[in-house]
Formats: C-alpha cells, structure tokens, sequence
C-alpha cells in the first residue's frame, strides 16, 4: 500500500517536471530565421550621357550617320574614352577609326560629307570611294612632349590618304607638294574645310611629324596650320 502510495504521489510530479521543461524550451528565445544568401550584385546602371553628348547623338541621328555608343572607359595616366562613339556608316567606308568622341565623329563626318566628298568630284572629276586614316584613340603623349595627346582622349583623328573611284590614290605625303596641280589644290581645299570644322588641324606646313598625314581635334584653342 505505501509504494503504490507513493508511486502515485509521485507521478504528478513527473508530469509537473515535464510540463515544465517542455515551457522552458518554450520560453528560449527562438533560433534566428536562417539568412538568406546574398544575391550576387548587380552591375551598376551605365551613367546617363551628358546633354551635350545626347545633343550630338541626335544630331548624328538626324544627319543618319550609322554608329555604335561605346562605354566610358579609363586606362589609366590621364587617357579615358567619355561620351564615345565608333563610325559605322558616314557614307564613305574609313579605315582605322576606333573610339570617337561625338563631337570629333560630328564633325568628321561632317567634313567627309560636305568636304571632301564634293570637292573630289569637283576638282579631280572622280567619286571619293574610301579614306584610310592613321587611327584615333591611342594612349600617348603628344610627339616630343609630356603632355597628354588628345589622341587619349579619342579627341583626334589622323587622315592619309583619299581613293577615288579611278583608281587614284591622294596621299598626304605625295599630294601636299605633288607635281600635280589638281591634287595640290584639292588637298589643301579639304585642310581648309577642316580648319573650320575641327578645333585644331595640322597639315604638312605645321611640323616633319605631320608630314604624312593630317591630325584633326577638338581639344584647345583654335589652330589651323
């Protein structure tokens, strides 16, 4: 009688202990919601263009100039491509040009269309068909100084030579001081054109390093020579 006495004392004890340590685990505070993984970043939105490169970009759309937007980049010493276009289709194939800033692509295609394509007809009686240039972004000084070229800032363009559906091909070098009147005048008329289409041009007359080739920009104060 008293076991079974106090086995029966002690079983509500037992359920009391469990109860309670079952509200004890209740009570703990709970575990933190599992943290979801981190989402790989997302690349950052490309910058807006700036209203004078999205004036220029209208009004090569206007002019229905082909061309491709590129993305601002920086290499380092001062050389970046900001607010750059690459020519696709200005009405005459271009070898050689690469990034462009608007302005500077404007502009030369400006100078191709109402310059230099009217006066191959008009004073070598045959059609431009190409120009080859010497490129235009390259990250480098300018020749014989430590400044920064515009070059790299693909600010500038370098022209050599003009081919015409004949056959003919004008060059820089040969044509500036060439025997041939018609390619002597037609050379200098299109240099003049640039004078007032670009902020710099330089020609055969400037320096020897230009005696090749004729280098156009739209960096610094107005020069033509």
């Amino acid at each position: 009688m008293r076991i079974g006495f106090v086995l029966s004392s002690l079983l509500p004890l037992a359920l009391a202990g469990c109860l309670s340590g079952s509200g004890d685990r209740d009570r703990q505070s709970p575990r933190a919601a599992p943290v979801p993984p981190r989402s790989a970043s997302r690349p950052a939105p490309p910058p807006q263009p700036s209203a004078q490169t999205r004036q220029c970009l209208a009004d090569l759309d206007r002019d229905r100039v082909e061309y491709r937007v590129l993305r601002d980049q920086s290499f380092g010493g001062g050389c970046m491509v900001v607010g750059a276009v690459q020519l696709l289709d200005i009405g005459v194939p271009v070898s050689g040009l690469k990034s462009m800033r608007c302005p500077l692509a404007r502009s030369f295609s400006n100078w191709v269309r109402y310059g230099v394509a009217p006066a191959a007809n008009q004073i070598l009686g045959s059609e431009l068909v190409r120009i080859e240039s010497y490129g235009t972004f390259n990250c480098r000084p300018i020749a014989g100084s430590a400044r920064l070229s515009e070059h790299g800032l693909a600010n500038a363009v370098d022209i050599a030579v003009f081919v015409l559906r004949d056959g003919r091909r004008v060059s820089v070098l040969d044509g500036w001081r060439s025997s041939d009147e018609r390619e002597r005048r037609f050379l200098r008329v299109v240099f003049e054109s640039a004078c007032k289409r670009f902020t710099t041009a330089l020609g055969p007359d400037y320096n020897a390093a230009h005696a090749n080739h004729f280098h156009f920009d739209m960096g610094g104060r107005k020069f033509c020579r």
